[in-house]
């Protein structure tokens, strides 16, 4: 990277400058303390990778602006590039990437967001933060951090410097790995020896079966056999089965004939007499005749005075209703009148509804005839029915079952229509869901910001915290300097006082000369102590405001983990609806089908095809279960003369009974009329009363004669009854007779046939008799059939089990081979992964690189210290020591990274060297340091910032630094140097003169 132009706006204490790098190769950025030389040199880290030394990123902003923007032209491998960042405070920064066109214009290469735009930038540089900050930008204070460390945490730095913690991460990972592995070959070997174990069992269970199946084969031999003889002794046994059915049969025909000729007999003597009681009743002709005319007669006379007995009956209730109001007078008298009269009321009314059933007397006969007819009917229909009624059962089961079926198909597709409804429901919460899952990702976006600068917050208070410590390192050395000086000083106030260095007699003008010399040094390191402190203080309150913005920031991020947990939970629900769209499309199809079979009926085709064979079944037989109905209908539609005859019988009684108690309330009724008109003579109500009876009087309606007649009338009622019975007997003789006639031929023909049938009966019993019974011998030779079967089962199943055996060691020999070959191959990886444990740790690569390093390490750092030092000083990296073992025989290496360094009187301590002579060791190291680490990060060292305090050299030491300098200037297009001593900023021709007044930094390039 080679600068070209630099651009701030607000950018620390600048507010607004520019800096053009063209033509610059080595200048020095000079200029008093505070003035801004450093800020300049952050604006280049802050363009470019977004880092400074300010705690947070709003500090970087000019603090009276609002916000800051850097520009920063470079050149990388021949094409130049613009970095433009800015930042507008309590806001994100951006970051745009630009390259120069053949035009000369520039053409924005910005990737999508400000992540994306860093690493095309870093990739562009092949430059990360960390090695730019190790190698081209030398900073203040760490000069000397390598060579302080013991020797035995050098490599460690070295290490870091170089990123070997990479590889240390692989050979943890190895190691990891190893395990694993380590963990899988001894599970394996475990489960190796159980399977050794099994397949030894092979030799002895093949032996076991083919003993096994030699007996099989004697059995089954055997087995065939007896099966042949069985079936020799079942044909013989078959055909006396066949006699014994033949004999079955015959004897159920006869049983059969005899029934139904007993039946037949039982049937001719019934319409005899039927038809005795039948001739009977048409031989009373005349007088049945002559009974039913009186019987006329006298329902005319009834319906007559029937008439008469409903005007009585008004004029009744008109009496009853003026003897009311009389009896309002008497209200005793009236409630006994009126409970007697309820009574005799109630009599007659009992007396009109007996008459009812009475009436009914002849119909009840005649039904009962009918219902016997009709019960014989039924009998027959009956038997028929029971034939039939497994096959209507069976249908109806077959109904049920196709009923059943259909309702399992529409409950499964009323549960698909609601599985549907479901699934569309929750389909339709998806974009609701994805709402919530983009602003879940966007507060978790916004929080993972707050947490990378939660991050930098830390890594700025470490980075104040080591240069805390540095500060305060230094700021103990140059004590002890100072201690060093004050003492030199005192031994300097005396006379005879020699030189510190060479130990000659001072004169009085080279003692001043020292002690002035020293004084002066004395003074330079106190001002170097004041900085320090200043330092300190500054990085102090610079470290507590880090403090409180971290537990603020920890503050604002605590709701991280849960927005995690509900972005993962909304994640899930959203992967698990994209599996929801096709199960809707399988559940719609399935609906569709389902609803396409009801529709056309297209379920239980078995069920529906044997309906279809039991209905043409039933319709050969000819029955027909509406007959059979109407039968079983008439039969209880008829038994209601079986119930009305018995209510005429009640009636009977009940009428003898009102017979008795009718003329009893009449005389008490009459009684208390007789009293009533003795109390109510002259009243207008009797004399109205009187005038009702004078009005039944004239009616002449009596009521003796019309319960006489009706008497007669219920006397002469079987004169109808006969009459009816007359009139079915002249319509039924017929019909009797040749019945009777019919049954009688019928008779004689059904026993012809019984005669008939007993005598094959009588021949097939003979020959039944001569046919031997083997029965016996089949049930002995059955069971042994049986038993042998049993065995045969036990051997066969015996035989399966170890053939199974056998084929599972077969597999058990398939996964030893297998488990062998993964074990092997297991064992492999593991000596693989542990070779790469050791290749990758701090004795392998690591060690390696270090090794291969040292020396162009060393090569280039003496060359740079021979330039800085006249050749006076050599530097030598040592990786190893010998130290002595418990035996004094014996020594032991240890690995170390010891510095060596020799000047023109020998080796001695680092500690020992001056401060100058230490600055030119350590910048000779870091400067080499820098080289390399520009060369392993993929890219040439082009630019080189030396950001470091010169107070140490004297004037001779800084003509050999700025002489190296300038020597190595070839070896970079661009060095820049920061001092802000004024001898050392002489020495380059080209100054950045930096100053700061009320309006902020300004700068000046001077030649």
């Amino acid at each position: 990277m080679i600068p070209l132009q630099l651009t701030l706006k607000n950018f620390l204490s600048y507010r607004d400058a520019t800096l053009n790098f063209r033509g610059l190769h080595t200048a020095c950025i000079c200029g008093a303390n505070g003035a801004g030389k450093s800020s300049l040199l952050e604006a280049i880290t802050w363009a470019v990778w977004g880092k400074s030394r300010a705690a947070t990123e709003d500090d970087v902003i000019n603090g009276g602006a609002k916000s800051v923007r850097v520009d920063f032209d470079f050149s990388c491998n021949g094409q130049t590039y613009r970095v433009i960042r800015s930042r507008t405070r309590g806001r994100s920064s951006t970051l745009e990437f630009q390259v120069e066109t053949k035009a000369g214009s520039f053409r924005s290469i910005t990737a999508k967001g400000l992540r994306a735009t860093q690493e095309e930038v870093v990739s562009c540089l092949k430059l990360d933060y960390d090695t730019f900050t190790n190698s081209a930008y030398l900073r203040q204070g760490r000069a000397d951090e390598f060579m302080l460390r013991r020797p035995s945490d050098r490599k460690q730095v070295l290490a870091d410097l170089l990123k070997l913690d990479r590889y240390e991460e692989l050979s943890g990972k190895a190691k990891d790995t190893a395990k694993e592995y380590k963990g899988k070959i001894e599970q394996l070997k475990k489960s190796l020896e159980p399977l050794a174990v099994e397949l030894t069992k092979r030799a002895e269970i093949a032996t076991e079966l083919v003993e096994l199946k030699q007996e099989l084969i004697q059995l089954q031999e055997e087995q065939e056999q007896s099966r042949k003889n069985l079936e020799e002794l079942r044909a013989i046994d078959y055909q006396r089965q066949t006699w014994s059915k033949q004999l079955a049969i015959q004897q159920t025909q006869h049983q059969n004939l005899t029934q139904d000729c007993d039946r037949l007999v039982q049937d001719i003597n019934s319409l005899q007499k039927q038809l005795t009681a039948v001739t009977n009743l048409i031989e009373q002709e005349a007088e049945i005749v002559s009974g039913y005319n009186q019987f006329i007669a006298w329902q005319t006379q009834e319906n007559e005075l029937s008439g008469k007995f409903a005007i009585h009956q008004e004029a009744q209730q008109e009496k009853r209703q003026l003897e009311k109001e009389l009896e309002q007078q008497k209200n005793d008298l009236n409630l006994q009148i009126d409970r007697i009269q309820t009574r005799l009321e109630g009599i007659e009314q009992q007396e009109q509804d007996n008459l009812k059933v009475l009436a009914k007397t002849k119909d009840v006969e005649s039904a009962l005839v009918k219902i016997q007819t009709s019960r014989q009917q039924l009998e027959e229909l009956d038997r028929l029915q029971q034939y039939i009624s497994p096959l209507i059962k069976q249908k109806n089961e077959l109904e049920t079952l196709i009923n059943r079926e259909e309702a399992m198909l529409s409950a499964k597709l009323e549960q698909l229509h609601n599985s549907a409804q479901k699934l569309a429901e929750t389909i339709d919460k998806v974009p609701e869901q994805r709402h919530q899952l983009l602003t879940v990702d966007a507060q978790i976006e916004e929080l993972n910001k707050k947490r990378v600068y939660q991050t930098r917050v830390k890594e700025k208070g470490t980075e104040r915290r080591d240069f805390q410590t540095k500060l305060q390192e230094n700021q103990r050395i140059y004590e002890r300097q100072i201690y060093e000086l004050q003492q030199k000083v005192q031994m300097l106030d005396n006379p005879d006082a020699v030189c510190p260095l060479c130990d000659r007699s001072l004169d009085e003008h080279h003692r001043h000369q020292v002690v002035d010399k020293t004084q002066k040094k004395q003074q330079e390191i106190e001002e170097q102590i004041w900085v320090i402190r200043e330092q300190l203080s500054t990085c102090d309150r610079e470290i507590q405001l880090l403090i409180a913005e971290y537990h603020e920031i920890s503050r604002e991020i605590s709701p991280y983990d849960s927005l995690q947990q509900q972005y993962g939970q909304l994640e899930a629900q959203l992967l698990a609806t994209e599996e929801l769209y096709d199960r809707l499309q399988t559940t719609q199809t399935e609906k569709d089908n389902l609803e396409l079979s009801l529709r056309n009926g297209n379920y239980a085709v078995e069920l529906q095809t044997e309906i279809k064979r039991i209905e043409g079944e039933l319709q050969t037989l000819n029955y027909d279960e509406k007959t059979h109905a109407l039968v079983r209908g008439e039969v209880n539609n008829l038994r209601w003369a079986e119930i009305k005859q018995a209510k005429i019988e009640d009636a009977k009684k009940r009428q003898a009974k009102l017979d008795r108690q009718k003329p009893e309330l009449i005389k008490e009724i009459n009684d208390l009329q007789t009293s009533l008109e003795k109390l109510h003579i002259n009243s207008p109500i009797q004399q109205q009363i009187d005038g009702i009876d004078r009005q039944i009087e004239d009616l002449g309606y009596d009521r003796i004669v019309h319960q006489n007649l009706l008497n007669s009338l219920r006397e002469s009622q079987n004169w109808q009854f006969k009459y009816q019975e007359l009139q079915k007997a002249q319509q039924d003789y017929p019909q009797i007779r040749a019945r009777l006639i019919e049954l009688e031929g019928l008779l004689e023909a059904r026993s012809q046939e019984k005669q008939k049938i007993q005598a094959q009966l009588q021949d097939h019993l003979q020959q039944q008799a001569n046919i031997i019974d083997r029965r016996q011998e089949i049930e002995v030779l059955e069971r042994e059939i049986y038993q042998r079967r049993q065995q045969l089962d036990e051997l066969i199943s015996r035989s399966g089990r170890l053939q199974q055996s056998i084929s599972q060691i077969d597999n058990l020999k398939i996964h030893h081979q297998d488990t062998e070959k993964q074990l092997k191959e297991d064992e492999k990886q593991y000596r693989i992964y542990q070779e790469l444990t050791q290749a990758f740790g701090k004795n392998g690569i690591q060690a390696l690189t270090i090794e291969n390093i040292l020396p162009q390490l060393e090569a280039e750092t003496n060359q740079i210290l021979a330039r800085l030092t006249g050749n006076q000083f050599h530097v030598q990296f040592l990786t190893q020591k010998a130290t002595k073992g418990t035996s004094k025989k014996k020594t032991k290496l240890i690995d170390t990274l010891d510095i060596v360094i020799a000047d023109a009187s020998g080796t001695r301590a680092y500690e020992t060297y001056s401060g100058g002579e230490a600055f030119r060791i350590n910048f000779s190291v870091r400067l080499a340091l820098a080289k390399l680490l520009a060369q392993r990060s993929g890219t040439s060292l082009q630019m080189l910032i030396v950001d470091e305090g010169f107070g140490t050299q004297d004037a001779e030491g800084c003509n050999r630094l700025v002489g190296a300098i300038n020597a190595i200037a070839s070896d970079f297009a661009c060095i820049l140097t920061v001092t802000h001593m004024p001898q050392f900023k002489e020495a380059f021709q080209t100054r950045i003169e930096i100053y700061k007044g009320d309006r902020g930094s300004t700068l000046q390039v001077s030649n």
